[in-house]
């Protein structure tokens, strides 16, 4: 007959609860009561499948990931890369999630309670309704933020300060004798209803805000984030009265083909034109923007440890109420229940917020403005 988690328990005389812990998260037990499960489950010929802790904990070992843009682009590319390399290791899985509308948004968080298919939800870049997620905290489904709003609603969240970054942005160009000023930024898809609200939106409050106390207008132009946005920007760049001496760029995936573009087109870059983006992504250094570094592989690990943390805490509340009741002879679902519960009322982890250290990249795409005095 194969042992189960009991006969090892019995074995290495430690709760169930115990050896669950030293399988599923052993930097949880220590060292010698874990080497001593380990030498009992050894001497039983016990063996934890990922079936079986599927079935025994309720766990999926699948992480849902909810992202706007392709996962293709370098932000989303670079924050996938981040998690799979601390979840991946630890057993769990990553399903993409594409989210076009809030509707969209919506459906996913209507449904998953319901498929109960994910052990934790991440969302990137954009936005979500408390009242959406109230549900899944019910459950105990961690919901962690990356550059995601409003940060208070995540067990965790991680974010670059877009306001203040931009800031910098901004006043570097002052500092250059830039006076005129001009603003590009990426609006959602053209098959998007626009009800989504991303944190990269923040960075024009921020250049206004800087503008604004210089007491200057910028010219604030809006092109669509598609695959013409380079011809867009250069339309509305054109229709203006005449061309600003700098242009700041909302994301470096319109800055680095603008650049680009513009020297062919023969403008001076940055003796006629300074040009600056945000992101720091793929081709910017090469080019010679000047940009603030952000590092989505970096945030991505940093959340991805912080997911596990979270569940680990949240199998270790049940395992602990589940072991309460066994103690006591009680183990229907109906009073297991009302102990975990009793438990995460009291025990609920304060939401954390991280904020990324702020990096600018002074490069060749910026100078001082013609006939700056």
């Amino acid at each position: 007959m194969q042992a189960n988690i009991g006969d090892v328990a019995q074995r290495a005389k430690v709760s169930s609860a115990t050896v669950s812990r030293a399988f599923k998260h052993p930097e949880l037990v220590a060292e010698a009561t874990r080497e001593h499960i380990i030498q009992a489950a050894d001497e039983l010929d016990f063996a934890v499948s990922r079936s079986a802790a599927v079935f025994q904990t309720g766990q999926t070992f699948r992480i849902a990931l909810l992202l706007n843009d392709p996962s293709s682009t370098w932000f989303n590319a670079h924050v996938y890369e981040g998690l799979d390399s601390v979840l991946h290791p630890a057993g769990y899985d990553i399903a993409i999630y594409p989210i076009g509308t809030s509707d969209d948004r919506h459906v996913f968080f209507e449904n998953l309670p319901i498929r109960r298919n994910a052990d934790a939800v991440v969302i990137a870049s954009f936005d979500v309704d408390s009242k959406e997620i109230e549900r899944l905290h019910s459950m105990n489904v961690p919901i962690i933020g990356i550059s995601a709003l409003p940060e208070e609603v995540f067990d965790y969240s991680i974010a670059t300060d877009d306001d203040y970054a931009m800031r910098l942005v901004t006043r570097h160009l002052l500092t250059l004798g830039h006076r005129d000023i001009g603003y590009i930024s990426l609006d959602p898809p053209e098959n998007a209803d626009g009800s989504l609200h991303y944190s990269a939106n923040r960075r024009s409050n921020g250049f206004l805000a800087e503008c604004a106390e210089a007491h200057i207008e910028p010219a604030m132009l809006h092109v669509p984030n598609t695959s013409q946005r380079v011809e867009h920007a250069l339309t509305q760049l054109f229709a203006l009265d005449h061309m600003p001496t700098a242009t700041c760029c909302e994301q470096d995936r319109l800055a680095v083909p603008l650049l680009s573009r513009l020297q062919r087109l023969g403008y001076a870059i940055p003796d006629a034109l300074s040009v600056t983006g945000f992101d720091d992504s793929t081709y910017a250094s090469e080019v010679g923007l000047t940009t603030v570094r952000q590092d989505p592989r970096d945030m991505g690990a940093r959340a991805a440890r912080h997911t596990l943390g979270l569940i680990a805490r949240i199998d270790d509340d049940s395992e602990d109420g589940a072991e309460r009741n066994n103690d006591r002879g009680e183990t229907n679902d109906e009073t297991a229940g009302e102990t975990n519960n009793k438990n995460n009322k009291t025990d609920k982890t304060p939401p954390i917020h991280e904020s990324t250290q702020i990096r600018m990249m002074f490069r060749l795409s910026t100078g001082p403005a013609p006939n700056a005095v």
